[in-house]
């Protein structure tokens, strides 16, 4: 007969700790790795911070973390698998703001992507708006002004994703003539902007911080309330009268429903202590990224809220799927 799987958790005596004490470490080395499932290709910003999120837990927790790339179905063939898994704390998955989405977009999911159990909301992900560096209209008014008297093809990673939601409040909000340019991965929308096909992109602020800082493109505005630390010196969607459509992506862990909220707890605390460390948040900050220090229920409160917002963003402007 088989020895029952234990949880990660042993005891809420645990919890108070930064790290996990010996006993518990060398539990979770006598049973079986962490299987971190991320919905998405590797190699993106999302696969990034799962990988890193994988390296801290394994640093803090002493097990070993394997990182199982499943993408497709825009994330919902990975997303379907985490829900299917159990609920135990052996199983993760790299969420994101897509969860908050993906319910409006279909009715025909085979999981109910607000059930799963929140652990950490990682890094938080400003969405920008850029041009190119020689588009003469030096801010966002004189761009939206001009967007009002022609066709302007804006390009986003994809149909039903945040950046396609913006654009399309925002395109409304000023009255412009935006076409929505849907992409499979932002950085094919992003080479079409540099070689002027495209009059801007909406994309996720890490995808072009490189670009923005050598000069070859130019931020009109960021999405969230704040502006984001990676670029400082472009204005919010707040300053420039937008206020009503700030938003922001976010990459992080989440877990099979039902899961203890005593080992969410662990797994949250292990997560961002092993964040901390210098040599992983010299790869983490890059990204244009912005670590979140906070526990598992802003989490969840963040994925209700969003997805009954993003609901009403998605029916009135009969956004769909790839």
């Amino acid at each position: 007969m088989s020895t029952p799987r234990r949880p990660l958790l042993l005891g809420a005596a645990t919890l108070a700790a930064p790290f996990v004490a010996p006993g518990v470490a060398r539990a979770l080395q006598a049973e079986r790795p962490i299987r971190l499932i991320v919905p998405v290709a590797p190699g993106g910003s999302q696969d990034v911070v799962a990988r890193l999120s994988a390296r801290a837990l394994s640093d803090v927790l002493g097990a070993p973390v394997q990182v199982e790339n499943m993408p497709g179905g825009g994330s919902n063939i990975g997303y379907s698998a985490a829900a299917r898994a159990p609920a135990d704390g052996h199983i993760l998955l790299a969420g994101s703001d897509t969860l908050s989405i993906t319910g409006a977009l279909s009715t025909r999911l085979a999981f109910d992507p607000l059930g799963f159990a929140p652990v950490h909301r990682t890094v938080s992900v400003p969405q920008i708006l850029v041009v190119r560096a020689d588009d003469p209209a030096p801010d966002f008014a004189a761009w939206a002004d001009r967007a009002r008297t022609r066709p302007t093809p804006v390009g986003t990673p994809g149909n039903g994703s945040l950046a396609h939601l913006l654009v399309a409040q925002v395109g409304r909000a000023t009255e412009g003539d935006w076409t929505h340019v849907p992409y499979r991965g932002g950085a094919l929308a992003v080479n079409d902007l540099l070689a002027g096909s495209l009059s801007a992109v909406m994309i996720n602020i890490g995808a072009v911080t490189g670009h923005v800082r050598d000069g070859r493109l130019r931020g009109l505005f960021v999405s969230p309330a704040t502006r984001a630390a990676a670029l400082p010196d472009v204005p919010t969607l707040t300053e420039i009268g937008l206020a009503p459509y700030t938003a922001v992506g976010w990459h992080g862990l989440v877990a099979p429903p039902g899961l203890d909220p005593a080992i969410a707890e662990r797994l949250n605390a292990a997560n961002r202590a092993g964040l901390r460390r210098p040599e992983i948040l010299e790869r983490l900050l890059p990204l244009g990224v912005e670590p979140q220090e906070e526990g598992p229920a802003p989490l969840a409160k963040a994925i209700r809220e969003d997805a009954a917002r993003y609901a009403e963003v998605v029916r009135r402007f009969a956004i769909r799927a790839d």
